[in-house]
């Protein structure tokens, strides 16, 4: 059966016009990303940074003078919600990471290390600052294990400590001065003792060198003259500023290095963070049922370490009611015990003296408590009549 065809009209419909947009209608706003991760490795004049959006894929490295580099930080805080960066700690401070929290960023100090996870004996600025920028996005997203933070001295704690690091260096320079001398001596046949740049031993030992050996000395005793008078004004700054009614055997110099290297003592939650920033902890190898532990890890503070066992040696003889020393007291002086036998146990003292420290310095408990005799008071001073 044939359907008859329907009839078509051969009219057009009008077609409904589209309505021209509006003129004054603002275009809708770029959406802003949640954050923005930054990977920077820093050098004098030259900034490699990596740029990591969201949760996305780590953009190419981009290279940036310091001034251009802050100019384009304040325009990503514009883009995202949040801006995070990173960067290693190192010779330049913390003025960057100052610029950086004052300008609204997020940032981060974080320990240097080898960021060659793999072996693959390359390392480029552009590869640090991708490791850098992956490991912050991790950290940011909850693993606190990617990468160890650095604490940001304040000002004030990070210049009393530069006054302190600049002894040690005044105290290197002189050694080295001194040992100079002495090679010099040793070439041309003459033997230097002790502290030889002095007036007394100078003149002693004057006739004995040859003339090219006076000519090499000459500007050396200088130097050590010059570098003894900046010491000793050091020295002097610092003991003023040590408190009175410390233990014996803890001088003056070596609480003020322990304070201003620490600077500030309520950073630490535990012992274990103690003797972790300390680095007088034994390495340690453990696997199923075996257990090896070595010599000390040395991570932490390394400025510490030498300012704590010296102090540990005049404790032993100055606090033998002192519960370490006197746990060990007997094999430190047994003459059977080799020396590294004492150097375990004197390290072991160091370690435990840090913790206790810890505990005085922040309220925990007293320094008698713990065995610690304290220096006697000097005697007030009455006027005179």
């Amino acid at each position: 059966m044939i359907t008859p065809k329907k009839k078509v009209n051969s009219k057009k419909q009008p077609q409904p016009q589209s309505q021209p947009p509006a003129r004054d209608t603002p275009a809708p706003a770029p959406k802003k990303a949640q954050t923005i991760k930054l990977g920077v490795d820093v050098h004098l004049d030259l900034y490699v940074v990596v740029r990591v959006i969201d949760g996305g894929t780590p953009q190419p490295p981009q290279r940036f003078k310091p001034m251009e580099f802050m100019l384009w930080c304040a325009k990503q805080l514009s883009l995202a919600e949040k801006v995070f960066t990173c960067y290693e700690a190192g010779p330049f401070g913390y003025s960057l990471h100052r610029r950086l929290e004052r300008m609204g960023v997020t940032n981060y100090v974080i320990r240097p290390r080898d960021w060659d996870e793999y072996g693959k004996k390359v390392k480029t600025d552009k590869r640090d600052a991708l490791a850098m920028a992956l490991c912050l996005d991790r950290y940011v997203s909850g693993n606190r294990q990617a990468f160890c933070v650095v604490r940001v001295p304040s000002p004030a704690e990070e210049q009393k400590r530069s006054v302190a690091r600049q002894r040690e260096v005044f105290q290197q320079e002189k050694q080295r001065l001194a040992a100079q001398g002495r090679s010099h001596a040793l070439y041309y046949g003459g033997h230097l003792h002790g502290a030889w740049w002095q007036e007394a031993a100078w003149q002693r030992t004057l006739p004995q060198l040859p003339a090219i050996v006076v000519n090499l000395l000459e500007p050396l005793r200088r130097l050590l003259a010059a570098v003894e008078v900046e010491l000793k004004a050091r020295t002097q700054e610092l003991e003023a500023a040590a408190p009175e009614g410390l233990p014996m055997g803890l001088g003056e110099m070596t609480s003020q290095i322990l304070e201003r290297e620490v600077a500030d003592w309520h950073r630490f939650q535990n012992r274990r963070q103690v003797a972790s920033y300390t680095g007088l902890c034994p390495r340690e190898d453990t696997s199923s049922d075996r257990r090896f532990q070595g010599s000390i890890n040395k991570h932490g503070n390394r400025r510490l370490r030498p300012v704590l066992v010296e102090a540990v040696w005049r404790l032993v003889v100055f606090q033998p009611e002192y519960r370490p020393v006197k746990k060990w007291r007997a094999a430190l002086l047994d003459k059977k015990s080799g020396s590294g036998r004492r150097k375990k146990i004197i390290i072991a003292i160091a370690r435990i003296f840090a913790v206790d420290w810890w505990r005085v310095r922040t309220g925990r408990c007293k320094a008698q408590d713990l065995g610690l005799k304290l220096q006697p008071l000097p005697p007030p001073i009455t006027p005179a009549p």
